[in-house]
C-alpha cells in the first residue's frame, strides 16, 4: 500500500545532520511506499525526482516506473524526495545525505541538477550504489544512466518535417543548457535533412539554474501558443511537465501537432483529452536504465561508469500509439537504420 506524507528531505535527517525549521518544509516532497509482498523488507530505493516529481506525465514519471517495476519484481520499499524549483546546491546535497543516513541502497539522482551533489555525496558513502540519470559523474560506487536523446529527437524532426502542411515546426525547450540543447540539435537536423525548406522556431523557457521551466504548464502553453500563432503548426516539447501546457496549446489548433517527450504522452491518463492532438513522443526509456541499476545492486554485482541507453539499443524510440505515423513509418524506419549504421551523424549541439 503506498503511502503518502508531506514531508521535507530535511524531516528524515539525523539529529546531527538537521536543519533549522525555518528549513523544514521548504525544499522537497516525500512520498513513501512498501511492496506488500515483501512486508517491507529488502530492498531499501531511494529516488530523488527532478523538479515536477512523480506525476509529471513525463521525465520522472519515467523514472518512477522503473522503480516501481523494481519494487514489484525484486521486493523492498520505495522512498521518494522531490526538488523544487528553489532548491540550492545544498538543498540537493541534503536530500541525497538524508536517503543515504536512512539507509537507502540504491539511491537513484533522476536529473542533471543532481550532479555536483552526487559527486560529494557518493564520496561519503562508498558502501552505497547511487545512479545518476542524465549526467556523468567518475566514482567507483556511482552508475551514470545517459540517453542519446539526438538521436531520437531526429526521428521526431523527420516526423516534424513529413507532416507539417506550413513547413514551419516548433521546438520549446524546458531550460537553455546542454541536456535539453541535445533534443534542439537532433530535432532541427532531422527536420531540415527531411525538408530544407521547413523553417524551425525554437524558444527556451528558463535560463541558467532557473529550473522552472521544466515545471511551468503555464509557460509552455504561452510559448506553444506564440508559435502557433506565428505559422508553425507541428511543436515538440523536451520541458518536463510544462510540455502539458503545449500539448493544451496545441489541441486548441485544428490541423496542429504535438509531439510529447519522455514518456509515451498520448497514453499517460492525465493528457487523455488532448491525445488526438499527440503525433507521437520521443520516448526516453528512462525507467529501463533506473529498473536496470536497481536489479544490479539486488544482484550483488552493481552498475558502475557511464551507462549509455542508445536508439541501437532502445534507449531512445518513438511512439507509436494512435497511429499517426503510420503512413510515414517507411521513411522512419529509414533514418532510425541510418542513425544504427552510423551512415547519419546526429549533432549534440545545436
Amino acid at each position: 500500500m503506498r503511502r503518502v506524507a508531506k514531508l521535507s528531505a530535511a524531516c528524515i535527517a539525523t539529529a546531527a545532520l538537521a536543519v533549522t525549521a525555518t528549513a523544514c518544509g521548504s525544499t522537497s516532497s516525500d512520498n513513501s511506499s512498501s511492496s506488500s509482498s515483501s512486508g517491507g523488507k529488502g530492498l531499501k530505493i531511494g529516488l530523488a525526482y527532478d523538479v515536477g516529481g512523480r506525476g509529471d506525465r513525463s521525465f520522472n514519471d519515467s523514472a518512477a516506473r522503473g522503480a516501481d517495476k523494481a519494487e514489484k519484481e525484486l521486493g523492498g520499499s520505495i522512498k521518494e524526495l522531490t526538488a523544487k524549483t528553489s532548491d540550492t546546491e545544498a538543498d540537493r546535497e541534503q536530500r541525497l545525505q538524508d536517503l543515504a543516513d536512512a539507509g537507502y541502497n540504491p539511491i537513484v539522482a533522476v536529473g542533471f541538477s543532481y550532479a555536483p551533489a552526487v559527486t560529494k555525496i557518493a564520496a561519503k558513502f562508498p558502501k552505497t550504489s547511487f545512479g545518476l540519470v542524465d549526467s556523468v559523474v567518475q566514482g567507483a560506487n556511482v552508475n551514470s544512466i545517459t540517453f542519446t536523446e539526438e538521436q531520437g529527437s531526429y526521428l521526431a524532426g523527420v516526423a516534424a518535417a513529413l507532416k507539417t502542411k506550413k513547413d514551419h515546426v516548433g521546438f520549446i525547450g524546458g531550460v537553455d543548457n546542454p541536456l535539453i540543447k541535445k533534443f534542439e540539435a537532433g530535432y532541427v537536423q532531422g527536420v531540415h535533412d527531411t525538408n530544407p525548406k521547413v523553417k524551425v522556431d525554437v524558444q527556451y523557457l528558463s535560463h541558467g539554474q532557473d529550473f522552472s521551466g521544466f515545471s511551468s504548464p503555464d509557460k509552455g502553453q504561452q510559448a506553444a501558443q506564440g508559435m502557433l500563432d506565428n505559422g508553425a503548426d507541428v511543436i515538440y516539447t523536451a520541458a518536463g511537465s510544462s510540455g502539458n501546457g503545449a500539448i493544451e496549446a496545441v489541441h486548441g489548433t485544428k490541423g496542429a501537432w504535438a509531439i510529447g517527450v519522455d514518456s509515451d504522452q498520448y497514453n499517460i491518463p492525465g493528457l487523455a483529452q488532448y491525445k488526438s492532438s499527440i503525433l507521437t513522443s520521443m520516448v526516453k526509456n528512462v525507467d529501463v536504465g533506473v529498473y536496470d541499476f536497481i536489479k544490479s545492486v539486488k544482484d550483488g554485482k552493481p552498475l558502475t561508469g557511464n551507462n549509455v541507453y542508445s536508439l541501437a539499443k532502445g534507449g531512445v524510440s518513438l511512439a507509436t500509439s494512435g497511429g499517426f505515423i503510420s503512413d510515414i513509418q517507411p521513411k522512419l524506419d529509414a533514418a532510425k537504420k541510418k542513425i544504427v549504421d552510423g551512415q547519419i551523424k546526429v549533432k549534440t549541439t545545436p
